[in-house]
């Protein structure tokens, strides 16, 4: 076999080793979904009503917000299920399973590798979860089959991205809170943004940064694809800030995992 099909094979197998521990310990997989549950019902059901009236949309009211909330909680999902993996790699590194990996004759990649297809798969299921929810509070969207397989992809894309970087936060913090905490600033960036209320509403200062943050154009991205509302740009600089992500987050997680232990 060659190199290639060797780290092929290990990451497949550690792959399955996440997989195993989702199944086996399914409670962390609901809280990580039922977060953003809790929000779309929150801001739909509670402030709906109010933040629906400065919704651009036929009735202005908790109808057309549920379409323009949805996007948003959709990224929070992300961050969310990105927040769950740190917390995974951080267990690993504590608990010595992964200096016990490295004295293998394993793929060094195929570790994280694993998390990371893991956690791309567990976030992609929870999205399906969240979007069932947002159909029966009443999202309608009005996407074609083109459009939802590509906001899907758009969605894979930054699950991808947000979770090799959290495979990097996980590395690098020294204790499992630590790693929980950490990732924190990606939940709030969805707040940050134009998720929950327009970014023309905002003061000056936190609207350039709510324009300029990755969570943004994904938001107005997905909002184009399922509501018909103008992509613009946002669908470039989405992928351009998916790109950035994976690949910092790569480098950055394999230069942590294949450092010296005793640093």
């Amino acid at each position: 076999m060659s190199t290639l099909s060797y780290t092929v094979a290990d990451s497949a197998t550690m792959l399955r080793r996440n997989l195993k521990h989702m199944q086996r310990y399914p409670s962390v997989a609901l809280m990580l979904i039922g977060l953003p549950i809790v929000m779309l019902l929150l801001f739909v059901y509670v402030f709906g009503g109010a933040l629906g009236a400065g919704i651009d949309g036929p009735t202005g009211g908790r109808g057309d917000y549920v379409n323009y909330v949805v996007p948003g909680i959709v990224l929070l999902a992300i961050a969310s299920s990105a927040q769950g993996t740190s917390i995974a790699v951080a267990m690993d590194m504590t608990e010595g399973i992964i200096a016990r990996f490295r004295t293998m004759s394993i793929a060094r990649v195929s570790v994280l590798t694993g998390h990371v297809i893991g956690s791309v798969i567990q976030t992609m299921i929870g999205i399906v979860v969240v979007l069932g929810v947002a159909l029966l509070v009443g999202f309608r969207p009005e996407a074609s089959l083109t459009d939802w397989i590509a906001a899907f992809g758009i969605l894979a894309l930054l699950a991808l991205g947000f979770t090799w970087l959290t495979v990097a936060l996980g590395l690098v913090s020294p204790s499992v809170e630590a790693a929980s905490n950490l990732p924190m600033p990606l939940m709030l960036l969805p707040f940050f943004g134009s998720g929950f209320v327009p970014t023309d509403s905002m003061p000056t200062g936190i609207r350039l940064f709510a324009e300029y943050q990755p969570f943004t154009p994904a938001i107005e991205t997905l909002r184009g694809l399922w509501l018909g509302t103008p992509i613009g740009n946002n669908a470039i600089i989405t992928i351009a800030w998916c790109a950035v992500l994976t690949v910092g987050g790569y480098l950055w997680a394999r230069r942590l995992y294949n450092r010296d232990p005793a640093h």
